[in-house]
């Protein structure tokens, strides 16, 4: 399993494509660091927000979840520079990877704090000079970016970071339900752009983000997700009260669920096995979303790769040859998903 851990909504930044800002967590509810020692063993860990470093304790988080997994990364703003320098001193095998949403002023305007890529564009020099390995960044994809997401894509190359993208989406967990891309052809040619770029790539974990962008093209144009979505199954969220969810995609006018909480049973187990959480798979077999974020798609990414292989082969080779990818004709994998799952009624 993979799991994500929302260790608070609170945020310094005030994104025009989330509102988790406006919708900040009690500091005094968030989950104390031992509640951790519940988790079982997971293949890796990705640490969130809100903002992470807001959290003063999180080193105590980060000391637990190392002996959960062998790697952690967390996600950043890149605000709290000093805040990050001192956790990657304390621990130099974490991860991190930083938003940036565009070039400096295209960031600062979609994320709403004026020096945001300055301070973003510092922490990843400063995490390289520090000898630190999994470090990068990642764009959050939506109307007015996608042409500034190929420069990062470029840039982040040129000092070999790795690079992240996404495409917004509406849920809970961004509190946000009217984020919608309206000049989808220029998006869908920028992703396609990047998709020949990373083919172009010598490292096959490149040609397999090429897919993962493939999967974001069919997303903004509506299809349904090209592989199952195995949320509950093959990853979890747990957010700062200690819910245990599936995903944090779910929106409460089509459903939302909790599997559990942790402050209430001694061991995750007692969750991940309970009848509760047979229902929310059940619910995820049959969600009529079809979102495509790399929480629940890297898993079955990994899952299904003999599947989705031959794509990632035969797009290669085309590269090779200055044959483009065909964005036009997306496959669909039918590997024993529910044929309800994706199939929005509204």
């Amino acid at each position: 399993m993979d799991a994500s851990i929302i260790v608070t909504y609170r945020c310094p930044m005030k994104c025009q494509m989330c509102n988790i800002w406006q919708n900040p967590t009690d500091k005094s509810r968030e989950f104390k660091p031992e509640l951790i020692n519940k988790l079982p063993r997971v293949n890796a860990v990705n640490v969130t927000g809100g903002e992470p470093l807001i959290r003063e304790d999180l080193s105590e988080i980060i000391r637990i979840l190392f002996t959960k997994t062998n790697r952690v990364v967390i996600s950043t703003s890149g605000w709290f520079e000093e805040r990050i320098f001192a956790l990657a001193t304390e621990f130099p095998q974490l991860g991190f990877r930083v938003s940036i949403e565009g070039l400096s002023q295209k960031n600062d305007e979609l994320r709403g704090q004026p020096g945001g890529f300055d301070r973003g564009l510092r922490v990843l020099l400063g995490l390289r000079k520090m000898g630190l390995k999994d470090i990068g960044f990642g764009i959050t994809v939506s109307n007015n970016n996608s042409t500034d997401m190929l420069w990062l894509y470029e840039l982040g190359k040129n000092l070999n970071l790795e690079f992240a993208t996404a495409a917004f989406h509406n849920s809970f967990y961004f509190h946000k339900f009217d984020n919608r891309i309206t000049n989808i052809n220029e998006v869908c040619r920028n992703f396609e752009e990047l998709i020949n770029r990373l083919l172009k790539e010598t490292h096959p974990k490149s040609w397999f983000r090429a897919f993962f962008n493939l999967g974001l093209i069919n997303y903004i144009r509506g299809g349904r997700r090209l592989l199952p979505c195995e949320a509950a199954t093959e990853n979890f969220f747990i957010d700062p009260y200690g819910e245990v969810l599936p995903c944090n995609g779910m929106e409460a006018k089509y459903w939302f669920a909790s599997m559990g909480n942790l402050h209430d049973v001694s061991d995750f187990m007692e969750i991940w096995n309970s009848e509760q959480a047979k229902a929310v798979r059940e619910r995820v077999a049959h969600c009529p979303k079809s979102c495509w974020m790399i929480g629940t798609a890297s898993p079955v990414m990994k899952k299904y790769i003999r599947h989705i292989l031959p794509w990632v082969i035969k797009n290669k080779i085309n590269s090779l040859r200055d044959i483009g990818v065909n964005t036009q004709n997306i496959p669909f994998y039918h590997v024993g998903n529910n044929d309800k799952q994706g199939i929005r009624k509204d």
